[in-house]
């Protein structure tokens, strides 16, 4: 389960800059990583998990600005095309795997 959170925040004022970036530092501190500039991403090993993520980017939203959370299953994730320069890339793998025996 991956949960990817978007956002588009106003940075035009001082008070606003600080808080895109308490919300960004938010998002680092719960072991989100930066996919693109305004979109951070974090594999969760369960829905629960996930859930728990999900709960604590709500509790840190900034007042003001644009913020969208979406769940996508590992499958869906995998399924994602990446391009850098018109070359295609592979997607890092999840930082969180489980092994199974």
């Amino acid at each position: 389960m991956w949960v990817l959170v978007f956002f588009d925040l106003p940075t035009e004022t001082v008070k606003e800059r600080k808080a895109a970036t308490r919300f960004r530092k938010n998002l680092l501190d719960d072991g989100f990583g930066m996919f693109q500039f305004s979109i951070y991403s974090r594999f969760c090993p369960s829905r629960e998990n996930a859930a728990v993520h999900i709960k604590r980017t709500k509790n840190a939203l900034p007042k003001k600005g644009k913020v969208c959370i979406m769940q996508i299953t590992d499958k869906q994730f995998g399924m994602m095309e990446l391009f850098n320069c018109q070359r295609e890339i592979e997607p890092e793998p999840p930082s969180q795997q489980l092994e199974l025996f």
